[in-house]
């Protein structure tokens, strides 16, 4: 299930938005070097990157330890002054990890990121953005301290901005690509629908990826998703300044 738009006009060009698009867009092509891999990526530099910058929760539990796959040997962890810890969740934010995680991120951010922006302006969206990302970020170190996997995306951030976009508009109305199996269609349904429907799927499977550490499964850490989205729906009124009544249905193509 993929939205495709929602019903609520912007009254405003949405430049924060905008610019964390960008932003995730560029850090993949000119900083990653992530290139048009569908999948993840796995080139030197690429992995280089990856576990230098990518929030790893050994290294933020362990200071002073580092872990790094600097070759495609095993990964080894080491004392070390020089890692960036502090820095790699607000690096790890705008990374990714090939080119359908970086597009299912952005195309969240548009829809549901610009009526968000609208509700409480740019610089509290730029906090609440961040804060959530970092949210996220914790929970999932809180589930498994001791993983070394490079959590990277923006989706923990955007997990924030759906949570606050399902409390301010539940009734908004949202055009939906529906996939089973052989049968595909497009359809309109309430965000409360959409949104609840996607966070119900990362508790499912966040509690499945219990059983294999880390609280990830598949490489997709269900567990920042799920702080992102709670740090949306707990303080999203700490950051709104107004709410637009919600159009009674989408326009027509």
């Amino acid at each position: 299930m993929f939205p495709l738009k929602d019903n609520i006009p912007t009254d405003r060009t949405p430049f924060v938005t905008i610019g964390l698009i960008v932003a995730n867009v560029l850090v993949y092509f000119l900083w990653q070097k992530g290139g048009l891999s569908i999948g993840s990526p796995s080139g030197r530099h690429y992995l280089v990157n990856l576990y230098e910058h990518g929030l790893i929760p050994y290294n933020v539990t362990h200071p002073g330890q580092h872990c790094a796959q600097l070759t495609s040997g095993p990964l080894t962890c080491h004392i070390t002054d020089l890692s960036p810890t502090w820095s790699t969740p607000f690096t790890a934010m705008f990374m990714h990890g090939g080119l359908l995680h970086l597009g299912g991120n952005m195309l969240f951010l548009w829809i549901f990121g610009n009526n968000v922006e609208d509700s409480m302006g740019r610089a509290r969206y730029i906090a609440f953005y961040v804060l959530g990302g970092l949210a996220a970020f914790a929970l999932q170190i809180a589930v498994g301290p001791s993983s070394t996997v490079p959590n990277i995306g923006a989706s923990g951030a955007i997990a924030a901005v759906l949570g606050g976009y399902i409390l301010l508009y539940p009734r908004a109305r949202v055009l939906t690509f529906v996939f089973i199996i052989l049968f595909f269609t497009v359809i309109e349904l309430p965000a409360l629908v959409v949104l609840g429907l996607w966070f119900a799927e990362q508790v499912l499977f966040g509690a499945a990826g219990l059983t294999q550490g880390g609280g990830s499964g598949g490489g997709v850490a269900y567990f920042a998703h799920i702080g992102g989205f709670a740090f949306g729906l707990l303080l999203i009124r700490a950051f709104v300044r107004r709410v637009k009544e919600t159009p009674p249905r989408l326009p027509v193509w």
